[in-house]
């Protein structure tokens, strides 16, 4: 059994009701990694995620070792030799005698000088690296983490790796698996997925949230695997949560595009026939998961750059009183006029971009929005400049709307903005022939791994058609549904693209889904929120498996994570906004199902 999750308070949980052989943590976005890069730049010997050490080891790490439970994580970040470090202090004090390995060699930054020019994730065309790049991290697979286990490791820290390789790891090293048995892989690398980001397979940020019991005990996932490739997912006993084919099928589709060719280090996976059992009987709700199909791997690995790019800051102010978002709005509006006649007045340029929202007004619905007259709003604005002194300019003139401008301005969420520098995403691929990775083991290097591996090019995945075929006739009838009556969703990011799964509640319904909610479709609902001029920015993929659609919106996050001045960067909202979608011309659905 294994277990992977972000936070470190359901440690206990796990570790006295989860009968686990591997406890995984997962810590790592391109924000964190973002976040981290700034924090080693300052001192030189952080860089990794402290809780993991201090919060999720510490106080366990005796009944970690009674156990026998080998911990494995990606809290190294960008200073994982650090983080052993520090791992090595807490088992020194416990009295204990564990060995610690760490995997490097996903830091390209001391290669910089001979990545001038590199491949974009086209796999065809090239551009020049920006000049400010900040910091350069490959995604590594399994196979390292492998080695680690086989050298007997109990505690393995990596840097920047794909999350779902800190699952397969612990089950190719169990099971034998060989690097070519691609099904096996993909099975794996499916369970890592799944069990990815806490609770959310346990019935976090579910579609049914109304359902789900007792959030203040949720249950962590735990995957029982067999050497097979299926495997069974549930929770520790007496914990909240739930466990049910539509909370797994959300997090299967979860930041994923084409699902026939899901891109990793060790693997290339096919989803789209993964089916979802309800096992019957289980406290708290168990799944069973079949049908990943994998194929050989790519050249390369995919690798996430961060570099410089100017200054951002935002301020959030609550408004209240009758027509609310009218004032929030002029008020908005106002200090952004005035701080740009001050800039102007100084000799420096305008802002690079501006957002103001108003939230409580549904401004991110666009032209789709509900809400009118609300007494409550809260003003959103977050402003980019190249320089630092131009924000801390803004910085300042938030205060003075308090008694110069609207009323009903109760204050500055957090008081007066911080201005912090954007560390924008740039991705591409890199030869595995050209990364030499290194494992460590009780503080001294014991081996590295060179190359992409054996090819099996003959079996790589097939293209993906960008839309399937529509069924033969269906009927038609006077009927519409809001999309939330059919379906859950489920949405995220890449980069600046988001992604928006949509399931079937009934497999009844999947066919009217395929033939009603289209690219187009989805396009243009979301089309406020798609970068200007984009032509086909929105793709759809099937996967049948779970009578699912997968959409994938390019160009939609305003720049994503922090570079994106939106109170949504991350798309996290947009399945929740697409539940709204009404659907016309159906028959009576709900008789089909009956």
């Amino acid at each position: 059994m294994l277990h992977e999750f972000c936070p470190d308070e359901p440690v206990p949980q796990l570790i006295h009701g989860g009968k686990l052989d591997f406890l995984v943590f997962d810590y790592l976005s391109e924000i964190t990694m973002s976040l981290l890069a700034a924090a080693k730049a300052k001192m030189p010997n952080l860089g990794y995620t402290p809780d993991f050490v201090q919060v999720a080891l510490a106080p366990f790490i005796n009944d970690i070792h009674r156990k026998g439970i080998r911990v494995i994580s990606n809290a190294g970040g960008v200073n994982p030799l650090s983080c052993a470090e520090a791992i090595q202090e807490v088992i020194k004090k416990a009295g204990l005698d564990l060995k610690v390995a760490v995997v490097t060699g996903d830091d390209l930054m001391p290669h910089k000088t001979s990545l001038s020019e590199v491949k974009m994730a086209d796999g065809h065309s090239r551009q020049r690296l920006p000049k400010t790049v900040h910091s350069m991290n490959a995604y590594l697979g399994a196979l390292p983490i492998r080695h680690c286990l086989d050298r007997g490791a109990d505690i393995i820290v990596t840097g920047r790796c794909v999350d779902s390789a800190l699952a397969l790891a612990p089950l190719m090293h169990t099971f034998g698996w060989e690097r070519t048995d691609y099904d096996l892989l993909a099975a794996g690398s499916l369970a890592g997925h799944l069990i990815e980001c806490g609770a959310q397979s346990t019935g976090g940020i579910f579609t049914d949230w109304h359902k789900v019991p007792d959030w203040d005990n949720m249950g962590f996932p735990v995957v029982e695997c067999s050497s097979d490739g299926s495997f069974i997912l549930s929770k520790p006993p007496k914990t909240g949560g739930l466990v049910s084919f539509g909370t797994v099928a959300e997090q299967l589709v979860y930041e994923i595009g084409d699902p026939r060719r899901y891109l990793l280090p060790d693997v290339t996976c096919d989803f789209s026939q993964v089916v979802i059992q309800e096992v019957p009987g289980v406290e708290g709700g168990a799944v069973r998961v079949t049908g990943a199909k994998g194929f050989s791997p790519s050249h390369d690995y995919k690798v996430c750059a961060t570099y410089m790019d100017g200054f951002r800051t935002t301020a959030v102010c609550p408004v209240g009183g009758p027509r609310a978002a009218e004032k929030a709005r002029r008020t908005a509006d106002s200090i952004v006029r005035r701080t740009r006649r001050m800039l102007k007045q100084l000799e420096l340029d305008d802002f690079s971009s501006v957002n103001i929202q108003v939230l409580g007004a549904e401004d991110t619905y666009g032209a789709h929005a509900h809400t009118k007259g609300s007494r409550e709003a809260v003003i959103w604005m977050a402003v980019h400049h190249k320089q630092k002194k131009a924000l801390e300019l803004f910085s300042r003139e938030i205060a003075p709307a308090g008694t110069g401008m609207a009323p009903g301005l109760t204050g500055i969420v957090g008081g007066r903005p911080r201005v912090s520098p954007v560390l924008k995403p740039f991705f591409f691929l890199h030869p595995k022939c050209q990364l030499k990775v290194d494992i460590h083991v009780s503080g001294e290097l014991v081996e590295s791994l060179v190359g992409a591996g054996p090819e099996a090019t003959e079996h790589c995945a097939p293209p993906t058609p960008r839309e399937d075929a529509p069924d033969a006739e269906l009927l038609s009838g006077p009927h519409s549904y809001r999309l939330e009556e059919l379906a859950y969703t489920r949405s995220g990011d890449k980069g600046d693209s988001a992604n928006i799964g949509v399931v079937s509640r009934h497999p009844l319904f999947f066919p009217y889904l395929k033939k009603h909610l289209t690219a187009s479709v989805v396009e243009e609902y979301f089309s406020h929120l798609i970068q200007p001029g984009l032509k086909d920015a929105v793709t759809r993929y099937t996967l049948p498996g779970i009578h699912g659609l997968n959409f994938v919106l390019q160009s939609s996050l305003g720049g994503g994570g922090v570079a994106s001045l939106r109170s949504d960067p991350q798309g996290k909202a947009y399945g929740q906004m697409l539940l709204d979608v009404e659907l016309k011309g159906m028959p009576d659905l709900k008789t089909l199902v009956e």
